[in-house]
């Protein structure tokens, strides 16, 4: 029923499709196409529930629940909820004991997303809540012009990779005035991205706001013009962070991450160009996607573990990084190291700056700036 409301309203300008509120609907995995005529419109006042067994999930479905494909001038909104129920989902990253305990069913290692956009345009999202993905709550891939207002992403701190919000092939993004907490990052911002501006969104539990990873496998990784400013972030394991793996070409460049507060984050700030996911071991390898023009601006509160970690690759240097009026404290609870590591990364400081080592902590660009710069950047045009 709901597939064939949403085909006869993509052929009417201006329709609707409701879900009332005070109802809750039970959907399978579905794909909404279009191309649509303008300003279709999803309106969610009730609730839609996704099928809480593993196994009732075909093979054919494990990559997205709710699949959106090929529209344009689509505004999903409302006040209700959309409601993953992925708990049996995350079972496998129970513990051994737990496992003993409460043995779980197979689950498959791909997982679906909640909601994707795929190759969509002019695309709302704004004042519903979405909760317990199986993987990530919300993603757009390979689109241009989003904006997200006012949206709740929930799931538990301990639900694995249930990212709230993911960008990749993405451009001309605004996400703002939104609250999230999940299982990893906030915000997740991968390959393809570019004009992204992040904005007066709470974040945590999480693991921050993440350009990356990048470069997985030697690919080519490009990513560029990104702001994330007017931020607060509770608990998080990690605050603004760039990590791309060893061995990657392409560029992140041009970001700037402003007034950001944090309260008991374990590592407010972190570049990490030898990020290796899942502690798995890694090769050595040379190389790495090129980081450049990175302002850190005004990120003020307290930290469980280190201040900063700027880890950069010995054959491709981080240059002109900024770190401007940076005063960050030992959480009160968990006192970390006050030392600040920056290694192989080049730009320049400004006071006022807490702890005083983050002073001393990068090198200057000298003759590392342009050899950076101009290294992989035409891999990015």
């Amino acid at each position: 029923a709901f597939l064939r409301t949403w085909q006869a309203a993509c052929k009417v300008t201006g329709a609707t499709v409701e879900v009332p509120s005070g109802y809750s609907f039970f959907i399978k995995p579905i794909s909404l196409l279009g191309p649509c005529m303008p300003q279709i419109a999803l309106q969610i006042d009730g609730t839609i529930l996704a099928p809480p067994e593993v196994s009732s999930w075909a093979k054919s479905d494990l990559f997205q629940w709710i699949n959106i494909k090929w529209v344009q001038n689509f505004t999903i909104q409302g006040s209700g909820v959309v409601n993953g129920q992925g708990s049996k989902w995350w079972s496998s990253s129970q513990t051994t004991a737990d496992k003993k305990n409460c043995p779980s069913t197979h689950v498959p290692s791909m997982k679906p997303t909640a909601v994707r956009f795929y190759a969509s345009n002019n695309v709302i999202v704004r004042d519903i809540t979405i909760k317990n993905s199986p993987l990530c709550h919300l993603k757009f891939d390979n689109s241009i012009g989003v904006e997200v207002i006012n949206v709740t992403i929930s799931s538990p701190e301990d639900s694995p990779n249930t990212d709230g919000i993911h960008l990749q092939n993405t451009k001309d993004v605004e996400i703002h005035d939104s609250n999230i907490g999940c299982g990893d990052d906030c915000v997740s911002i991968q390959t393809g991205c570019s004009n992204i501006h992040l904005h007066h969104i709470n974040c945590g539990p999480g693991h921050g706001i993440s350009l990356g990873g990048l470069g997985k496998d030697k690919s080519i990784a490009c990513a560029s013009d990104i702001v994330v400013e007017d931020i607060f972030m509770q608990s998080t394991l990690y605050g603004v962070r760039i990590k791309t793996w060893p061995g990657g070409i392409g560029s992140v460049k041009n970001v700037t991450f402003s007034n950001i507060q944090v309260s008991d984050v374990k590592v407010p700030l972190i570049i990490d160009q030898f990020y290796c996911a899942n502690n798995v071991h890694c090769k050595n390898q040379s190389g790495a996607v090129a980081i450049s023009n990175i302002n850190y601006n005004k990120i003020v509160g307290t930290y469980s573990a280190q201040p900063i970690h700027l880890a950069c690759s010995n054959d491709v240097p981080c240059v002109d990084v900024d770190l401007v009026d940076i005063q960050l404290k030992p959480s009160p609870v968990n006192h970390g190291l006050q030392q600040a590591l920056c290694y192989n990364s080049y730009g320049k400081t400004k006071a006022p700056l807490v702890p005083a080592s983050i002073d001393y902590c990068l090198g200057e660009n000298g003759r590392f700036s342009k050899i950076a710069k101009l290294s992989h950047d035409h891999l990015c045009q």
